[in-house]
């Protein structure tokens, strides 16, 4: 199995974003990793304040646009982002921790801004033993 890893996708003038993993769980960590590599350089986040994130949702799909939007809320609402996430998956209920800091746009320098993840190209399925999930995010 090749290590838990993400990209981005061309998409007009959105950006895709994708997540791989040996499991759904990981799959949408990394999706998360790709989205905040959208907004700045990962590394340049510290893991200083915890959040917790549940949704529940039976659909896949739905799940994942649900956990990315929720991560997104809790950007804009607490000016956070985040570089370390731990996330369960049972079923249909995705519970979450997540670690960020405040924004600090001299260290952080943000390139975009992240106005919600949609159904464009969303996909969450298992692909030779590798989960995938992916979607597009308006920036």
């Amino acid at each position: 199995m090749p290590p838990a890893h993400w990209q981005h996708f061309e998409h007009e003038a959105d950006i895709g974003i994708r997540g791989y993993g040996n499991s759904q769980a990981e799959a949408f960590v990394q999706a998360a990793h790709a989205m905040m590599a959208v907004i700045t350089e990962p590394a340049l986040i510290q893991p200083r304040h915890l959040i917790s994130i549940e949704c529940d949702e039976q659909d896949p799909e739905l799940l994942l646009v649900d956990w990315l939007n929720s991560l997104i809320f809790q950007m804009s609402t607490r000016k956070m982002l985040f570089s370390r996430f731990e996330l369960e998956l049972d079923g249909s209920r995705l519970q979450a921790r997540v670690w960020g800091e405040a924004v600090d746009t001299g260290r952080h320098q943000p390139s975009v801004e992240i106005k919600g993840a949609t159904y464009t190209e969303l996909s969450v399925k298992q692909q030779d033993g590798e989960w995938i999930a992916q979607c597009v995010v308006d920036v």
